[in-house]
């Protein structure tokens, strides 16, 4: 019936025009023949014996010719059809009964003559539909037969992903997440969402190389949960679950929320549409953006030359998988040899040491300095931290410079330039962090040839509704120059700045971000500003007591993560001390003391050794930027000779 329908509606106007010009014809017949015009009705147009008669007979019998070939047209389709409709209904009885694949009626005569019998959705596509009937009608039958899943299962994250997100974070980590709360801080109904390449919610890193390791929960891995130096218990996740919002469920927030979306990763910028695309191809467009990528760790190239034997027993030690990864390894073979002596690998050395008392593990540490940290500490300390390191029980190996790597015998040879060689099951290389800047080349954004990073402006912005926080910022400072900072505590204090900043704050960066490190529970210590052992240095020390350890700091401000972010209202100027200093000190016990780093006898970095919670005072000094005749005089302002 559909197509009889479309061939009178094809023919209707071809009768209609032809009808017309015969009325035509007849008056133009007799104005020729010199007549008075009549109106001749349209009963009696192609009979006149005169003028044009004969022409309109023709057109009569014309129009007489199509109106009978349209109903014969229409007759025999109906036929066709009718048997079509029979010969269909006798196929799909043959084949097995399900409910959900009978069609309809407006779906069988929609279907051609001719369908295969294995393939009866392919067919309704090649022919063009000519009502919205036809148009659904294949749908309707071919959804249940393409997939066995249900449709919410087999719908791609992407397409239930936001189209746009006012405030889009690159990056799952700490700077991401300070970034995130601040923004709901200033704008409670705003719409966060979190772009991250890792399956994990934000989290804290510092205890993957720290309290993580010194766990008496053998399900640590599984929970995250650990013991501060304090005896207080926390998980390493910054928030639960609960916290976050699906990202689908973003748009229709009516308060906003902050949503994580785990394991994609924005591989291209568009800044001028104001929008990124996903290693999916999944587009989001923004309103503000901020760049918090992190960095990527360093590997020897010699290690990725020597072929993936050598690369299954490395580790580059980053995240909660690096973690996991390595804490099952250290259970199950017999030596693993550190390659590094800085921040990451001192602390590493001393966890695994500590283990290494209770299972036999045998723990080498290896680095091109002359001692633990040698790039930080003034050589003296970095030599009194190696015998630390040392007493936990781990093999230390100084002025260690790497030849080649292999596999032997199920087991790595590392071959020094010296000529020394160490066998061992598993290498951690903890040699350093790249930042992650690949975004910079389809963004268009600087980075900077000396210190890496995107190189931002005071307020972190890199460029129009673009800022970056984190290890990946090249920021300005305006007391030591141009910076990038790798430590947790910057990237709280930058993060939430840079959040400030996107909801109109417009704040300069004038924070003197401090870092710690704890080589076990009873040695740690805080920096602040530029600690280069390349610098002159001052160090004053005194006798530490119970009270002067990481464990014992922890106790008494109630939190283990040693991150300051004050204002410089807290930073006042501090009153010293009245305790005299000792006549004499012995010169090889550094139990605590503070270490000043100088720059044309300027203090441009502090170094707060077993001495905790008086880091306003450290960045009052840098921030002054005095010449200081005596700083025997500055430390008493830290108390470190009291009781």
């Amino acid at each position: 019936m559909l197509k009889c329908r479309t061939v009178w509606r094809k023919l209707a106007p071809l009768a209609k025009s032809s009808s017309t010009l015969c009325r035509q014809n007849v008056r133009r017949a007799g104005l020729n023949n010199g007549r008075t015009p009549v109106c001749v009705p349209a009963a009696h147009m192609s009979s006149g014996p005169v003028g044009g008669g004969g022409d309109n007979l023709k057109y009569a019998l014309l129009v007489g010719a199509v109106s009978v070939g349209g109903l014969v047209y229409a007759v025999v389709t109906m036929k066709s059809d009718q048997k079509r409709y029979e010969q269909r209904i006798e196929e799909l009885s043959t084949r097995p009964q399900k409910t959900s694949t009978i069609p309809t009626a407006a779906q069988i005569q929609s279907e051609p003559p001719a369908v295969p019998e294995d393939q009866p959705a392919a067919a309704p596509s090649i022919e063009e539909p000519s009502s919205p009937a036809e148009v659904e009608a294949p749908k309707e039958e071919t959804a249940p037969e393409t997939t066995t899943p249900p449709v919410a299962d087999s719908t791609p994250v992407s397409l239930k992903l936001p189209a746009h997100a006012p405030y889009l974070l690159i990056g799952g980590g700490t700077a991401s997440f300070a970034a995130a709360r601040s923004i709901r801080a200033r704008d409670p109904g705003a719409k966060v969402l979190i772009v991250t390449d890792e399956p994990d919610l934000p989290y804290m890193r510092p205890p993957l190389s720290k309290e993580l390791w010194f766990s008496d929960d053998p399900a640590v891995t599984d929970t995250l949960r650990f013991k501060q130096w304090n005896g207080k218990e926390r998980s390493i996740y910054f928030q639960p679950p609960s916290f976050y919002i699906r990202p689908e469920d973003l748009d229709g927030a009516e308060n906003g929320g902050v949503a994580v979306l785990n394991n994609r990763k924005v591989v291209y910028m568009d800044v001028r549409g104001n929008k990124v695309k996903l290693d999916d191809d999944t587009e989001i467009s923004y309103d503000k953006c901020l760049i918090a990528t992190g960095g990527i760790p360093r590997n020897l190239q010699l290690i990725e030359r020597a072929g993936e034997e050598v690369m299954k027993k490395t580790t580059l030690f980053r995240k909660i998988e690096d973690f996991k990864s390595l804490d099952k390894v250290s259970r199950n073979v017999k030596s693993v040899t550190i390659i590094g002596g800085g921040f990451l690998g001192s602390e590493l050395a001393c966890a695994l040491g500590r283990r290494s008392t209770e299972s036999g593990l045998e723990v080498i540490q290896m680095f091109p300095e002359k001692g633990n940290m040698g790039k930080v500490l003034p050589e003296y300390l970095s030599n009194w931290t190696t015998e630390k390191v040392k007493k936990e029980g781990v093999k230390v190996l100084t002025e260690a410079l790497v030849k080649s790597v292999s596999c032997k015998d199920d087991q790595l040879e590392i071959k020094l330039k010296d000529g020394r060689v160490v066998t061992t099951d598993h290498i951690v290389a903890a040699v350093g962090l790249e930042p992650n800047v690949d975004l910079a080349k389809s963004a268009g954004l600087e980075v900077d040839s000396d210190f890496g990073g995107y190189r931002v402006n005071a307020e972190l912005q890199a460029r129009s509704n673009i800022w970056v926080a984190g290890d990946a910022a090249c920021f300005y400072d305006i007391r030591l120059g141009r910076r990038r900072v790798e430590h947790h505590d910057h990237a709280v204090v930058s993060g939430r700045l840079a959040g400030e900043n996107m909801t109109g704050a417009s704040k300069p960066y004038w924070h003197q971000s401090m870092f710690w490190s704890d080589l076990g529970p009873d040695v740690g210590y805080e920096a602040i500003g530029i600690v280069d052992s390349s610098l002159p240095t001052v160090g004053v020390f005194a006798k530490a007591t119970a009270k002067d350890t990481p464990k014992a700091a922890t106790e008494m401000s109630g939190t283990g993560i040693r991150s300051e972010s004050e204002t410089e209202d807290t930073a006042v100027s501090p009153v010293a001390s009245d305790t005299p200093s000792p006549a004499a000190e012995n010169k090889d016990d550094f139990g605590k003391g503070v270490i000043f780093y100088l720059r044309d006898k300027v203090v441009v970095g502090i170094i707060l050794w077993n001495v905790f919670n008086r880091m306003p005072i450290a960045r009052k000094i840098i921030k002054d930027g005095e010449e200081h005749a005596d700083l025997n005089e500055v430390a008493k302002l830290f108390n470190i000779h009291e009781d």
